[in-house]
């Protein structure tokens, strides 16, 4: 199977305004000594005890000045003034991520991959293509490097999210971020089979039509095999993010609406 994943967080040329970027890779790269010092200055205290007193006060006052140093280093703050069209935008933006969260199940395809032989085709319930994809979820909390004053519709699969701001989407994978503009986004939704296991279908998918785990030349089960579970065909919501710079995610839903709906409010972007 092939990769479908995109460049990697760290290659994409990030395409928004201003050195947000930047600040969040430096934030993100912060090492605290914090943790270091403080077993070391607790030690130090019971050693030197009576006087061990003393130093745990200037302890206790170094700590809270580096905790308080950290989280300003460790953040970045952005303040977004949204208005007018663009507010408006924006907000049915959140309002669609919501709809979106109400999805039973939501997921990304890290690698797809075209049935060749005969022999893959009957015995993977007679699929055309075979996908690997993980669990993603919806949420709206900023990553943990930006602190901002806005709900921030957030798709998360694994350790690479996005984050929908007013102004681009904020990529970001471990300790790496990137980013992409509206203006440089290209999306797109369709509809897609898959062939789930019985009993693993979500409730709010809908099921176009049943197969075996084994199938015949002509689409029926395998009598060869006595094990031989139906399987049931649905139809899924799909919804494709790209950009020149490298990105790329596809997205499945379990309502189809979902996908669609994601897909008309980014198109709807400013693009300024």
């Amino acid at each position: 199977m092939k990769d479908v994943t995109g460049a990697a967080v760290h290659e994409l040329v990030p395409t928004g305004r201003g050195d947000i970027v930047e600040q969040l890779n430096d934030a993100a790269g912060h090492r605290s000594i914090l943790w270091l010092i403080a077993p070391f200055l607790f030690v130090a205290g019971l050693v030197l005890a009576p006087w061990g007193w003393a130093l745990s006060g200037a302890a206790v006052a170094a700590l809270v000045f580096l905790l308080l140093r950290d989280q300003v280093t460790s953040r970045v703050v952005v303040f977004y003034d949204v208005d007018g069209a663009d507010e408006r935008w924006f907000e049915s933006l959140i309002d669609t991520t919501k709809i979106a969260a109400g999805s039973q199940r939501i997921w990304r395809v890290l690698e797809s991959g075209q049935v060749v032989t005969t022999r893959q085709h009957k015995t993977n319930a007679g699929a055309a293509n075979l996908i690997n994809r993980i669990v993603a979820a919806v949420s709206f909390d900023a990553p943990r490097h930006l602190a901002t004053n806005i709900t921030v519709p957030t798709i998360t699969a694994g350790s690479t999210s996005l984050h929908f701001l007013p102004d681009r989407i904020l990529v970001k994978d471990g300790r790496h971020y990137a980013d992409v503009a509206y203006g440089d986004l290209f999306s797109g939704a369709t509809t897609t089979r898959f062939i789930e296991a019985a009993g693993a279908a979500p409730r709010d998918a809908q099921k176009v039509d049943r197969t075996w785990q084994y199938v015949n030349v002509k689409g029926g089960p395998d009598r060869r095999y006595s094990n031989n579970p139906e399987r049931s065909v649905m139809l899924y919501g799909q919804l494709e993010m790209s950009s020149q710079s490298g990105l790329y995610w596809k997205v499945q839903t379990s309502a189809t609406y979902v996908a669609a709906q994601l897909n008309a409010a980014l198109r709807a972007a400013p693009r300024h």
